[in-house]
């Protein structure tokens, strides 16, 4: 092996499955309602400044959200636990891919501590995938909301969590007992097109661990996301709509696929703004208690706000049922 080759294997790769894959397009301009402003305001470089001095990594940062600059100015950042490497290599995402590190036990603290000095009223909590761990990091999650749960019991805690789909039953259970207020699980996209954009996942695994959330507690609100613009039907997402209906999903995100880099899969199409509307208006007419949906909607953008709409509309929907 020369030394270049040598040199070069020590770098970690951030996406080695993807390393020997041709650039697959170039990204496509963006139309003119996708447009975010620069991230330089004091309060995004305070909410920056807590997140490195508790050494936490954010999904922010590590998927290239488009929103950081608007949340991070007014301290809302989506924690990610259990480190920045996953171990799945889905075509659209941009975190790390690899073999990633041992748990870290004081993470949960270093968590809940930013939680308290963020003021957060609400945090939102997700995490890689740890295909690695027999639990999938289960119990690393649930010691995370029971963390912050002690050190600021005011605060409204929601899990984005990854489908533990090589896990005993047992591994929701855990988390469900730790009591997030919102557990959130995206399907991403529609069935047919999970081979190339989520290859290691199940489309109806995912969709019955939705459904199993209800089950184990009926109180806790559910929340699923789908991306849009990677060469999806509507026919297809109006069924997705019904398949997360029927595992009673309260809360529907749906935002515009973004490609990340050249090797990442294309966007097929910019949806335009009335087309989301559309999306809004027929998942609503079919009993969701809250839909987002635009170009630029994402799991965790303006969580907080809407875990309060969500809780006003179930008790609504409490008091008509009651009549």
């Amino acid at each position: 092996m020369v030394s270049s080759e040598k040199s070069y294997l020590k770098v970690r790769l951030r996406h080695p499955e993807k390393i020997k894959r041709q650039e697959i397009i170039k990204i496509k301009q963006k139309p003119n309602w996708i447009r975010v402003k620069a991230p330089n305001s004091e309060g995004y470089k305070k909410t920056k400044n807590i997140i490195k001095e508790n050494n936490l990594v954010t999904v922010c940062e590590e998927a290239g959200c488009p929103n950081v600059g608007e949340c991070w100015s007014v301290g809302h950042a989506t924690m990610m636990i259990m480190g920045d490497i996953c171990t799945r290599g889905c075509g659209f995402c941009n975190v790390s891919t690899g073999r990633p590190n041992a748990l870290d036990p004081f993470e949960p603290g270093r968590v809940a501590h930013a939680v308290k000095r963020l003021n957060l009223s609400h945090v939102v909590i997700t995490s890689v995938d740890r295909d690695d761990l027999e639990d999938g990091g289960s119990n690393h999650i649930a010691q995370t909301i029971r963390a912050v749960r002690h050190s600021s019991p005011g605060t409204t805690i929601e899990v984005l969590t990854p489908d533990f789909l090589k896990c005993d039953n047992e591994a929701l259970e855990v988390v469900i007992a730790a009591k997030p207020d919102v557990f959130n699980h995206n399907l991403e996209t529609v069935p047919s097109l999970y081979p190339v954009v989520r290859p290691g996942a199940r489309y109806f695994a995912s969709l019955r661990l939705l459904q199993r959330v209800k089950e184990l507690d009926p109180s806790i609100f559910t929340k699923s996301g789908l991306m849009v613009g990677l060469g999806e039907q509507k026919n297809e997402v109006a069924q997705v709509m019904d398949d997360m209906r029927i595992a009673d999903v309260d809360f529907l995100t749906i935002g515009q696929y973004l490609q990340p880099t050249k090797k990442h899969l294309p966007v097929e199409r910019f949806v335009t703004p009335d087309e989301f509307l559309v999306f809004e208006q027929l998942a609503k007419g079919k009993g969701f208690l809250m839909v987002s949906s635009t170009p630029m909607t994402r799991s965790s953008y303006h969580a907080g706000d809407d875990f309060a709409k969500l809780k006003e509309n179930r008790a609504q929907l409490i008091k008509l049922v009651t009549k």
